[in-house]
């Protein structure tokens, strides 16, 4: 069975990374990019603005889909996660709903959390992390 959700690239204004520790499996304890499952009859645009204020308490304009993933879950799910760009135009950042924690983390904080499996590799992929292993990308994505 395939679930379509959304996920969010937010970016604070010195280019740290939006991120949100899980705080309910798959990944609980881990630190990974906010989001979750789209709601019958929610665009993706919807659903990855409520998820970014439900984890987050931060509202965000939605931007461009980066990129979507495919991950494994539990039984014969499989995660159809679709990326998107966010931006933060308002609201307090604290956790909430399934987030146990969140924070802002700069390309060195981010190598040492402890991360979902494969997010480093993606937001290389992505360009958001550069291949040399350095510092955050481009605010806006591009390398």
């Amino acid at each position: 069975m395939r679930v379509r959700c959304v996920g969010a690239v937010v970016r604070d204004e010195g280019g740290r990374l939006l991120l949100i520790r899980r705080g309910h499996p798959p990944g609980e304890g881990l630190w990974s990019l906010p989001g979750g499952r789209v709601e019958p009859g929610e665009s993706d645009g919807v659903a990855v603005a409520r998820e970014l204020w439900e984890e987050t308490g931060l509202r965000t304009e939605v931007g461009e889909l980066i990129a979507v993933v495919a991950r494994p879950g539990p039984g014969d799910v499989v995660y159809d996660i679709h990326e998107y760009t966010a931006t933060p135009v308002g609201g307090t950042l604290r956790p909430g709903d399934d987030a146990a924690d969140v924070r802002w983390a700069d390309a060195a904080e981010l190598h040492a959390l402890p991360i979902t499996p494969g997010l480093l590799e993606a937001l290389t992929d992505w360009g958001i992390l550069p291949h040399d292993g350095g510092g955050l990308g481009r605010p806006d994505g591009m390398t």
